[in-house]
């Protein structure tokens, strides 16, 4: 399973990078998880977006849902053979507006997705368990059938102990780290050292950083996680077109 960082900034894009967007690939499937601003220029150039199986969304804030109106609009208008006729987007429901507007006739349809229930997308078993965030937002741990590895997103949350049990013993665990250590007051979002804390409580080996902010020394980000995290765990941030395969 290869993953591939499309957009990892938090909030809005900087310097030409852009907002939560990861390519996911399986043998011959490709996953497009969360679906940020930039996310279709990126894509285009690793790969034909109509060559995509399928889109996840881990929920509905614009950073993460920028690019699906462009994406449908693409399907919509691109000539070319598609893996997809009308590509499938899945979503939550508890939002059913925004559930509504991932079908655009013709082009996709949205599909949903439950906490209950586990969804089977070609070689991938994806669960899913909300967070804590303003609206509601799942994190997505995706295991790939053949070789078991798996990779859990924690998506957009602050740190609540029941991250922990969702993210045992996963191969890779990428967290949403929008704060530095010293953040204070009301959180929605991990810190650096809340990142690291948990992937060492969940018995994590590898901790990808992502979700990031604009300010900063985006390194120190690292090196409070790590310290955080100890050495049982290497600790790595996002940047646009990394690739990394579990």
């Amino acid at each position: 399973m290869k993953i591939t960082v499309l957009g990892y900034y938090g909030g809005y894009p900087w310097n030409g990078d852009g907002t939560s967007a990861y390519l996911i690939q399986s043998g011959e499937y490709n996953l497009l998880m969360d679906c940020g601003s930039g996310a279709l220029l990126a894509l285009e150039k690793v790969l034909d977006p109509l060559q995509l199986d399928a889109v996840v969304l881990s929920h509905y804030h614009h950073d993460h849902t920028a690019d699906v109106g462009v994406l449908q609009y693409y399907w919509q208008l691109r000539e070319g053979d598609k893996k997809e006729a009308c590509l499938p987007i899945y979503g939550h429901t508890q939002d059913p507006l925004n559930f509504g507007a991932l079908t655009w006739p013709g082009a996709t349809v949205g599909k949903p997705y439950s906490e209950n229930e586990t969804l089977n997308l070609g070689p991938l078993e994806l669960t899913f368990f909300k967070t804590h965030h303003p609206v509601p937002a799942f994190a997505i741990r995706l295991r790939e059938t053949q070789t078991q590895k798996s990779l859990v997103f924690t998506s957009d949350t602050n740190y609540f102990s029941g991250l922990v049990e969702f993210a045992t013993n996963t191969d890779l665990l990428m967290t949403d780290t929008n704060f530095y250590a010293n953040k204070t007051g009301q959180k929605w979002h991990l810190t650096s050292q809340e990142s690291g804390r948990l992937a060492k409580l969940a018995h994590v080996p590898n901790l990808l950083l992502t979700h990031l902010p604009q300010t900063g020394n985006l390194d120190q980000l690292v090196q409070e996680a790590q310290q955080a995290a100890e050495t049982d765990v290497r600790v790595f941030r996002a940047d646009k077109f990394l690739t990394y395969t579990v």
